[in-house]
């Protein structure tokens, strides 16, 4: 088996197991968070996951359209985050692997059980019997606005990614700068991944 298929599938299995443990970690959040307010603070909540999912679909179509070059300079003035948003960007497909996929999936996910419950939480408040008419009219309506709301959020989110890709991922470069030297948490290990290019120049 080649190298490369052996690594795509270990960060496969990886990505997996990191999307199990956020997955149940989100949902579990969610529902504690959910079972103690009332149905419009609810539906504050279902919008807040939906903007999670947005930003984090957003950081990760601007890590694969940066290019790398400027933060090579930014590097050279000494420029907090310039360090880490280069190994964002020659790291990109993975980043945005977990931005896109694993955060924003999740949060496409636990957004609709969210919204499920807050109709649930209206109709019992209004009166109405579980599987009621109103019950179902409201599901389809709450469901639809939060369907167009992640839709239409990401396709403005992919617009902006891609012109503003090298003030996000820098932006996104300084936080984490700020994780590892304040508090100490490695994002990166400071290996840096060799494009294609580089190799391919070597064997010549």
């Amino acid at each position: 088996m080649k190298e490369s298929v052996k690594k795509s599938l270990s960060w496969s299995v990886i990505v997996a197991v990191i999307t199990l443990v956020l997955a149940a970690i989100f949902a579990i959040v969610s529902t504690s968070i959910l079972s103690g307010v009332s149905w419009a603070v609810g539906m504050v909540i279902v919008f807040l996951i939906v903007l999670i999912g947005v930003l984090f679909d957003t950081i990760g179509v601007a890590a694969t359209a940066a290019n790398e070059k400027p933060f090579h300079a930014m590097a050279a003035e000494k420029l907090n985050g310039a360090k880490q948003a280069v190994h964002i960007t020659r790291n990109a497909d993975r980043f945005a692997n977990f931005c896109n996929d694993v955060i924003g999936d999740i949060s496409g996910v636990i957004s609709g059980t969210a919204s499920a419950y807050v109709v649930l939480r209206l109709s019992m408040q209004l009166g109405h019997d579980e599987g009621s008419n109103f019950q179902l009219i409201a599901s389809i309506l709450f469901t639809s606005v939060v369907a167009a709301l992640t839709v239409g959020g990401k396709s403005v989110g992919k617009t902006l990614a891609i012109q503003y890709s090298t003030e996000i991922i820098y932006h996104v470069g300084r936080l984490f700068y700020f994780l590892e030297v304040k508090l100490k948490i490695t994002i990166f290990n400071g290996k840096k991944r060799k494009k294609n290019g580089n190799k391919n120049n070597k064997r010549k």
